[in-house]
């Protein structure tokens, strides 16, 4: 088992560095996205990153439930790419956002945290690292930020590897 958390900002190249890695691996790769799209211009965004995967992979959309999705397609020989624990994240914590009704963010971040260190094959997560600039105005979103920083550290502690990535080039913290 080889877990990696790949950290970055945004535009940082994080998720084109895991899908290097998911390629090299020569593994069937499976990538998890996230993200709910809610307009126009996100679209346009995760419509780049479809575009740039090789159509042979396969893609599971999956917003929520996470820690069950990678049970589920976590394999030995396999790769798992999770893009992106950021995203993730704000859907559980908005409010605004279309989720369970019954969700429950601390519940969903433990599960996540127990079946990590149990998984098979390769799996990469992506996560944004956002507390390097300012706290932000507004109680969600400095919640947004602070549970952000917590996940990374939790789930850094879980992994075997750790990468922060600044313009394109990857810096190894861990592994």
């Amino acid at each position: 088992m080889a877990t990696h958390l790949i950290l970055g900002g945004a535009r940082s190249g994080k998720s084109a560095f895991a899908e290097k890695l998911a390629l090299a691996s020569g593994q069937p790769v499976t990538y998890i996205a996230t993200a709910q799209v809610y307009d126009k211009e996100f679209g346009a965004r995760v419509d780049q990153h479809k575009t740039r995967r090789p159509a042979h992979w396969a893609t599971l959309e999956q917003s929520f439930n996470l820690a069950e999705a990678l049970q589920t397609h976590a394999k030995a020989d396999t790769c798992i790419i999770v893009d992106c624990l950021t995203l993730w994240l704000a859907q559980c914590i908005c409010p605004d956002c279309d989720r369970p009704d019954n969700l429950d963010w601390q519940h969903e971040r433990s599960r996540l945290l127990e079946v990590l260190p149990k998984l098979e094959g390769t799996v990469l997560l992506v996560s944004n690292e956002v507390g390097m600039g300012i706290v932000p105005l507004g109680e969600i979103n400095r919640q947004f930020q602070d549970e952000q920083g917590r996940l990374n550290q939790a789930v850094a502690q879980c992994v075997n590897k750790v990468s922060f990535i600044a313009a394109g080039l990857p810096l190894t913290l861990k592994g």
